[in-house]
């Protein structure tokens, strides 16, 4: 019988509820053990629902569980950092939501907290580890659209309920953070390198204030990645990179569908109309599942995990740069890691 790490979830945040927590129960290596709310009866509906054995009514009496191995921290973007903390120092392993900080230096204490708990730690970019990204990933380092010279995203949805999280700024809401961080880190996934400066445009709301349409150009030794993220626009999505000899679009970069193959867009130019693109399909695979696993399999083997935390640091230094950027004017630098 395979070994599972018994998870723990602290809250029952919507992308849990309906979309991790389902997924990891799928695993091979994975099992939701236990779930916790601030609200007891919450709790209790949500691990009836669920088939999840044990809930409790506060978090600390989940990281106080001697049977949880690791904990899935979906909360609000403000609390990823003090409760991932808590976790690690009771000596679990974390996979937070990202973005898994607000700013770079709470990002180096979870590095720091990881050292001195001696646990793994890694933030839930499950795109990274789905088979279509890495297909990408490899497409363009084999050199099969050239060199690559230019990124270029859009990520969108509507919502401007006051009331959401993703809309009140002292919990970390806003465009950047929420959807924006995917293009970025997607970026540096593919090229393999860090931006060496940036540059933005922010609009904000005007009674939330937070970030509803933010625009950024990020200036790689290779190559340059533009993007566009909002969460008051039509809902929309889409990666494209562009070399010397070809062109890559991926239909559906971040939602990724579970239930039927994913497309990849090859295009070698020689038609404006599209007459010479090629399909590339990649068979359907539940992103959350393969995190979930990965991560698990991590554990048991003690192994590298598919996201180093230093990387996350990284890339919440070029998310800062960005909103640096877009209240300077000018070009600011990431700071180094």
């Amino acid at each position: 019988m395979t070994k599972k790490i018994r998870w723990g979830v602290l809250g029952a945040a919507k992308i849990a509820v309906t979309k991790v927590i389902p997924a990891m129960q799928q695993g091979t290596y994975s099992e939701i053990s236990a779930i916790a709310s601030r609200d007891l009866e919450k709790a209790r509906q949500t691990a009836q629902n669920l088939k999840i054995p044990k809930f409790y009514g506060s978090y600390e009496e989940l990281l106080a569980d001697a049977e949880i191995d690791a904990v899935y921290n979906p909360l609000p973007n403000n609390l990823h950092v003090p409760w991932t903390i808590k976790a690690a120092e009771a000596g679990k392993h974390v996979l937070c939501e990202k973005p898994i900080a607000l700013t770079a230096e709470e990002a180096r204490k979870l590095i720091e907290t990881r050292d001195r708990a001696g646990v793994k730690i890694q933030e839930a970019f499950m795109v990274q580890t789905h088979p279509q990204w890495l297909a990408v990933r490899d497409f363009i380092r084999a050199g099969n659209i050239g060199n690559l010279q230019a990124i270029n995203g859009f990520f969108s949805y509507f919502n401007n309920d006051s009331t959401n999280i993703r809309n009140q700024i002292e919990t970390g809401g806003g465009a950047l953070l929420d959807i924006g961080c995917y293009c970025i880190n997607i970026s540096r996934f593919i090229i393999g390198e860090e931006p060496r400066k940036v540059s933005a445009l922010i609009e904000r709301d005007a009674l939330s204030t937070i970030d509803k349409l933010t625009s950024a150009m990020l200036e790689f030794p290779c190559c340059q990645s533009t993007f566009t993220c909002s969460t008051q626009l039509v809902p929309y999505q889409r990666m494209q990179f562009f070399g010397t000899s070809g062109r890559i679009e991926v239909e559906i970069p971040f939602n990724i569908t579970i239930d039927q193959p994913t497309r990849i867009f090859v295009d070698d130019g020689a038609s404006l109309f599209g007459g010479t693109i090629e399909t590339i399909e990649v068979p359907a695979a539940n992103q959350y599942t393969v995190q979930g696993d990965l991560f698990s399999r991590a554990i048991l083997e003690n192994s590298e995990q598919a996201i180093a935390l230093e990387d996350s640091v990284k890339n919440v230094s070029v998310i800062e740069a960005v909103f640096r950027a877009a209240e300077s004017g000018n070009w600011e630098i990431p700071k180094s890691f």
